[in-house]
This record gives C-alpha cells, structure tokens and sequence, in this order.
C-alpha cells in the first residue's frame, strides 16, 4: 500500500511539533505540510488532498469542527485536543480518532492503524471491480420510533433535523416528526448521496423536495427555512451548479 498522505493543523506550535516528530518516525506516511493557522490550512488541504488531517478543534479563526465540514471527500480526519467533551460530536464529520492531548505515540499509532484499514478497505482490485454486482440504493429505511421500528420510504422523507442525541425526520403526509435516538452522521451514512445532501450541521435535506433558494443562502423546504452556514456553501453551490439551466445569450 502506497504512503498516506497528511497534513497537521493546530494553533500550538508545540503540539505541531510533537505530531511532526510522531509522523517521521511512523513509516508508510508522508507529512505534505504542517500549519498552525486554520484560514491558511484550508486552501492547502483542498489543493491537496490528504488522506489523513490531524486536527486540533479549538483554534481562532475557523475552529477544526467547522473545517472538517468543508474537506475533500476523500479525506479523513483525526481530531487532536484538550477536552474530551467534544469526542461524540466529533463522529457526526466523520472523524476516523478522536486524541486526546497531550498526544501519546502509542495513541498516535493506533490512529494511523485505523486508517490504514479504513484506506484498504476502501479499495478493491481490478480484476474483481467488474464482477461485483452494483449495490442498488434502499426504496426504504426502518426508523425505531417509540419502541417499534416503523419502515420509512425514502421518498417520503423531507428533511432531517438533527438535536443533541436525537434527530426528527420530517416526512410527507405526517403531521408530526418521527423522532428517534441517532447521529446525524448515522443518518448521513444511511441516506443516498445522490438524494439526500447535508447543508447544515443540524439538517440534512432531500434535494428533490427544495422550493427555492434565496439570495441571503436560505433553503425553503417543507415548512422550514434553513439557512446555509459558510462550512457548508460550497458544496450546495456545487450540487446548484448541477441542477442549473443556463440560458444561451444570442447575437
């Protein structure tokens, strides 16, 4: 397996390098670039694009929460930080370790071993890529709503909102939401990529049940107003950019 790539973002220069030493001595990785100062990190890590991102959470700036949300999709992360009570909240932006510092090497090392797994799982050999049959995405999902598990249909389903431990799907045809105790990244990972598109840390969306978007970056679905955070603009501005009919000026 080819070296993982990463990179180090933390506002402590000797936590930078601790985790630079740490990666040196750690063969099958290669460090691309370490920073301390998030705003100068992002355009770096897209350029880029690390398989691996050791990051602490809190920096001035754009805190490391707000910047796992806008990474490449192949990129993972490992949160690097002094208080643990950020550990659940780091699974929801997918997060492969949470560290908590000051950073162990044994730690260090059982991290890059889940992401050497996770890396090599990812990947499948050529000679088997043509024979695998196609995974067809659900028609529906079982949601456990007051003791029972009540069987969803995805195109029933409008909008998602996430609140603490628990997340509310808004669906069609019922008056009120089923609620039930989940994460949103569980939702996320459950979820079709090409139907459901998450424009907020507390909201994921059906993107076939948007009534309009606004000037001021604020999605109408249902009866909700969700406005889009600048963590997560770019992404929506993409999936736009797909559903656009431009219209050919003439001379």
């Amino acid at each position: 397996m080819r070296p993982l790539s990463c990179i180090i973002v933390d506002d402590e220069p000797l936590a930078v390098r601790l985790l630079v030493s740490y990666v040196e001595k750690t063969p099958g990785l290669e460090l691309l670039a370490s920073f301390t100062d998030s705003i100068n990190a992002i355009n770096a890590i897209k350029a880029q694009k690390p398989d691996l991102l050791f990051l602490d959470i809190q920096m001035p700036n754009i805190d490391g929460m707000e910047l796992a949300h806008s990474l490449p999709e192949e990129t993972r992360v490992v949160f690097t930080t002094a208080f643990k009570e950020y550990a659940f909240e780091s699974y929801e932006v997918n997060a492969l370790d949470f560290l908590l510092k000051p950073v162990r090497y044994n730690k260090f090392l059982s991290a890059v071993e889940k992401a050497r797994k996770h890396f090599q799982s990812s990947i499948q050999p050529d000679d088997q890529t043509s024979t695998q049959p196609k995974v067809q995405s659900p028609n529906t999902i079982f949601i456990r709503v007051d003791g029972e598990w009540r069987n969803v249909a995805i195109d029933q389903i409008i909008y998602v909102n996430g609140m603490k431990d628990y997340v509310l799907f808004y669906l069609d045809n019922e008056p009120k939401p089923f609620i039930t105790h989940l994460t949103m990244k569980a939702v996320e990972d459950m979820l079709p990529k090409d139907r459901f598109l998450r424009i907020h840390r507390s909201y994921i969306i059906a993107v076939d049940k948007i009534q309009k978007v606004d000037r001021n970056d604020c999605v109408y679905i249902g009866n909700e107003i969700i406005h889009i955070p600048d963590g997560y603009l770019q992404t929506f501005r993409q999936f736009l950019e797909t559903r656009i009919i431009r219209h050919n000026s003439t001379t």
